[in-house]
């Protein structure tokens, strides 16, 4: 019997081919199955059209079993079969494929779709077997043959004997390294994991005999340990199945059956799309934050098949960041399963894919929030920060997308607002939409800042989280109403009256307030006369672009942050007492003048919750006071 070797590649090129497009060696045993697989999809379009092959649904299956003496694992089909023409065509050109091939010929598209669509899934078993034997008879022939290669110096092809139609494959596994295990490959539990993980929605039975106890005959008090034939796939995948079907309870068992988290989904999108690009897809949206969701251990994602068959745990690309909190499935024919993590980033059907997934996504949530608030406010309590970084990824790329589904707290309502229900039910007057920054609702409430802006009858957002700022500045408007923080230099609310009574104040407080910038010099980038205080003496607020809030976030980031800072402005009440005390001590007592200084602006950075910097000068000064 000759040798003969690969029509297509050398050696080295099978090594390259199985390295670059597998990454887990028990991949091979889903590409066995998928073989199978299509073989049986091939004998039920031949019964379709030749009347002398009938297909019995119920007389086709897959099946593993193991011989753990001679190290075997052994899969056996019972589709058509091939002749010798086709284990020549087939097995002996790397990269041929008979799937492909007869999908061409056939023009199939009634869903029972040929998995393999490369050929090169067969040689995925020498990533684990020493040689690979084939024994097959075709539906076409009476003669059974044998093909046989250890993946180097070629193959062999003789007749053979084979009662049944259908292909067995047999591997021989490799001897155990100290890094590969390939005697796990013969474990049953093992081997009902793997078939679970990759092919458990395969449309035919993949059976196995696995261990089970029963009652002895002899005795029903004593059990013993037999072999049992089970069926150790679902078959059915759950999103090809009708929606009018499924109910809420069929996929939260699904959503707990993929082990996407140990709470009950909020809500669900079934999809099954069939245009540019074929796809079946279940999404679900989580109720609880996953614990290590905000660090970089997270990994986002949707697990992607390709007809039942699973290609990734957590295909990336299907998600934008700002989405990655979406657990699911995504299930589409035009994807081959043989296809690399590096390939599907340039897979222009995968990307259609993800652009449809993210504009559904989209339409639910807003869906929710319009529908079901209460449903939408524990989603938002959730995963509300991820949206809020969404819209400052990319320089702002996605805010048009995000916009509508934000919440805040605000001063009108104890309870979440959109933005939409904010500028709806803003005073004619009103320029700009105003927020205020705090590490809480209640201390938020207690800055001196907010006086004004409330007295004129304005609604105030309450931002909490340090990303809150960044991503109104990304937004920098909605619906053509810009954003303006209530420790903003110029609130924009003062009439044009107001305005002329300021500046003849300004003037007529000049040197004071130069005399205190001068006092404070590298502090504050200057001393004005508030517009916004009413009841308290003294505040901070900002000119500029970097807000103070930001200012103590930027600082807590890396050293590269460390010599960001706001440009502050220290304000003072004219109205209040305090300010009566200061023209005194300026035309009295420089020294006195010098200790209110300091005392003030100590006590506005600590309304603003920064750090005094020398705490003993300050108890001092209040000490001096006292006296």
């Amino acid at each position: 019997m000759t040798t003969k070797p690969f029509q297509a590649e050398s050696k080295r090129l099978l090594e390259m081919m199985i390295n670059s497009i597998y990454s887990q060696k028990e991949i091979f045993i889903r590409e066995l199955i998928s073989n199978a697989s299509d073989a049986i999809d091939k004998m039920y379009y031949r019964a379709l059209t030749d009347d002398t092959l009938t297909f019995n649904k119920d007389d086709y299956y897959i099946k593993l079993r193991t011989d753990q003496e001679n190290r075997e694992l052994v899969i056996t089909d019972t589709g058509i079969g091939m002749t010798e023409e086709e284990l020549e065509a087939n097995l002996g050109i790397i990269a041929k494929s008979g799937s492909l091939a007869f999908k061409k010929e056939n023009e199939i598209k009634d869903g029972h779709d040929i998995i393999g669509q490369f050929g090169v899934g067969f040689y995925s078993a020498f990533m684990a077997a020493d040689y690979v034997t084939v024994y097959t008879k075709s539906a076409d022939s009476s003669q059974a043959y044998k093909w046989e290669s250890n993946g180097a110096d070629g193959y062999t092809i003789e007749p053979a004997e084979k009662e049944t139609v259908g292909t067995e494959v047999i591997i021989k596994l490799r001897e155990n390294t100290e890094d590969e295990n390939y005697d796990e490959y013969l474990d049953e539990h093992k081997l009902k994991s793997i078939v679970k993980k990759y092919s458990d929605y395969i449309r035919y039975p993949i059976k196995m005999d696995v261990s089970v106890h029963q009652p002895k005959a002899d005795n029903e008090e004593e059990t013993e340990e037999v072999q049992e034939e089970q069926i150790v796939n679902s078959m059915i995948p759950i999103w090809r199945k009708n929606k009018n079907e499924l109910t809420d309870a069929d996929y939260e068992a699904f959503y707990q059956e993929k082990h996407y988290g140990f709470d009950k989904p909020l809500t669900h999108i079934h999809l099954s799309v069939d245009g540019a690009v074929r796809y079946q897809a279940i999404l679900f949206l989580p109720e609880n934050t996953p614990f290590d969701y905000y660090t970089k251990d997270y990994e986002k994602g949707l697990e992607l098949y390709s007809n039942g068959v699973l290609i990734m745990e957590k295909c990336g690309d299907l998600l934008p960041d700002y989405f990655g909190f979406v657990k699911g499935i995504v299930d589409s024919e035009d994807l081959s399963l043989n296809i690399s993590r590096e390939m599907l980033q340039h897979d222009r059907q995968l990307k259609l894919i993800a652009k449809n997934i993210k504009n559904k996504i989209k339409t639910q949530l807003k869906t929710l929030l319009k529908e079901d608030r209460e449903k939408y406010e524990t989603f938002f309590q959730s995963f509300g920060r991820q949206l809020k970084f969404g819209i400052q990824m990319d320089f702002g790329a996605n805010k048009d997308d995000l916009k509508d589904l934000l919440l805040f707290h605000s001063s009108k309502e104890k309870k979440l607002v959109t933005l939409a229900e904010y500028v709806e039910r803003m005073p004619e007057d009103q320029k700009y939409i105003y927020y205020a920054t705090g590490e809480s609702y209640n201390r938020i409430e207690k800055l001196p800042q907010t006086e004004m802006v409330l007295d004129k009858g304005y609604e105030i957002l309450y931002f909490t989280e340090d990303i809150d700022e960044f991503a109104i500045k990304t937004l920098m408007s909605y619906e053509d109403k810009e954003f303006k923080s209530v420790a903003a230099g110029d609130l924009g609310i003062e009439s044009e009256e107001e305005k002329e009574k300021e500046e003849s104040e300004e003037k007529e407080n000049e040197e004071l307030f130069t005399e205190i910038k001068n006092l404070l010099s590298g502090k504050v980038k200057d001393v004005r006369a508030s517009k916004r205080l009413k009841t308290h003496p003294v505040c901070l607020s900002a000119d500029g672009e970097v807000s103070i809030e930001m200012e103590k976030i930027l600082q807590q980031m890396p050293d590269q942050n460390q010599h960001v800072q706001a440009d502050k402005v220290l304000e003072i009440n004219i109205n209040h007492d305090v300010y009566q005390s200061l023209k005194d001590a300026y035309t009295q007592d420089k020294e006195k003048l010098a200790l209110y200084t300091n005392l003030l602006y100590n006590q506005a950075l600590l309304i603003e919750g920064l750090s005094v910097e020398d705490p003993v000068a300050f108890t001092n000064d209040m000490c001096k006071v006292m006296i």
